[in-house]
C-alpha cells in the first residue's frame, strides 16, 4: 500500500483546527483574551505598560532572555501570538515565501478578534504550503534557520509545528474553560 505522507501531514494539524481547536475559539472576548488567570503573568500588552516587550506598533509580546524559572504563566494573548509568529509566521516566511516573520518585529494584536484574524491567515500560509511540498519537499533538509532541525528533513519541522500548534491551542482552550467557571 502506497502512503501520502504530505496528505497525512496536512490532515494531522486540519481535522484538529476544524474540529476542535478553532470552533473553540468562536467567540472570544477582548476580557478573555487578556484574561490573567494569576499573578505576574505574561501577556501582550501596550508597549509602554512593559519593560520586556518585543514587537512594533502600539501592542507587543512579553518575553525576557534567559527566561526566568519557572517561567511565567501566560496568557491566551501571549499563547496566540506565539501560534503566530513563533509557530506559523516565522516558518512559513523560512520555507514557504511569506512575508518576514519574527518576535521583535511583528504588531501584535491588542483585540481578540484580531488575534484570530492573525491566527486564521498564519494558519492558512503554512498549512498552503505544507500543503504544496510533496514527497521531494518533505524529504529535503530544514537548512540553517530551524536551528535544531537545521539537517533534519522538512518533514520533522512539519510534525513538531503541528505538535506545537495542537499543543497552544489546547492551553487556550483550557484558559478559555478557567475563564468561563472562574466563579
Amino acid at each position: 500500500m502506497s502512503i501520502d505522507w504530505n496528505a497525512q501531514l496536512v490532515d494531522q494539524l486540519e481535522w484538529h483546527w476544524r474540529n476542535a481547536l478553532r470552533p473553540r475559539l468562536a467567540g472570544m472576548t477582548d476580557a478573555e483574551y487578556v484574561w490573567e488567570p494569576v499573578k505576574g503573568c505574561w501577556s501582550v500588552r501596550t508597549a509602554s505598560e512593559t519593560s520586556i516587550g518585543r514587537g512594533t506598533g502600539r501592542f507587543v509580546i512579553e518575553y525576557d532572555i534567559p527566561e526566568p524559572s519557572p517561567p511565567p504563566v501566560t496568557t491566551i494573548a501571549w499563547r496566540m501570538g506565539h501560534i503566530i509568529v513563533g509557530v506559523f509566521g516565522a516558518r512559513s516566511a523560512s520555507h514557504f515565501g511569506g512575508p518576514p516573520c519574527d518576535y521583535q518585529s511583528f504588531a501584535y494584536a491588542g483585540t481578540a478578534a484580531e488575534a484570530l484574524r492573525q491566527l486564521d491567515e498564519e494558519h492558512a500560509r503554512w498549512i498552503e504550503g505544507v500543503r504544496g511540498l510533496g514527497a521531494d519537499g518533505l524529504a529535503r533538509p530544514c537548512g540553517p534557520a530551524e536551528g535544531p532541525f537545521a539537517d533534519a528533513p522538512l518533514a520533522a519541522l512539519v510534525l513538531h509545528i503541528h505538535r506545537e500548534a495542537i499543543h497552544h491551542g489546547a492551553e487556550i482552550c483550557l484558559l478559555r474553560d478557567l475563564y468561563r467557571d472562574r466563579g
